[in-house]
């Protein structure tokens, strides 16, 4: 599995999007689950699967799926 499809099943295992949404188009709050809450539960989650620690400037700038994938490419994240 590579780093995208990881994050997407990251994405959904935390957001519990409903059936066809699609999360590589995601961005902060575009659903319900995706507010506050649910972002802090989705950076916990993200943190877990890839083991990096984010700053709190990350974590504010993770406004969307491609948000976080481009950031888990800088930190050097992998599968």
């Amino acid at each position: 599995m590579g780093l995208r499809d990881h994050l997407r099943a990251v994405f959904v295992e935390a957001l519990r999007p409903d059936v066809g949404v699609e999360v590589e188009t995601l961005r902060y709050r575009d659903i319900p689950q995706w507010d506050s809450i649910g972002h802090m539960s989705l950076v916990a989650a993200i943190e877990d699967a890839f083991r990096v620690e984010l700053e709190t400037d990350q974590v504010i700038d993770m406004s969307s799926f491609e948000a976080a994938e481009t950031m888990l490419r800088d930190l050097g994240a992998t599968e």
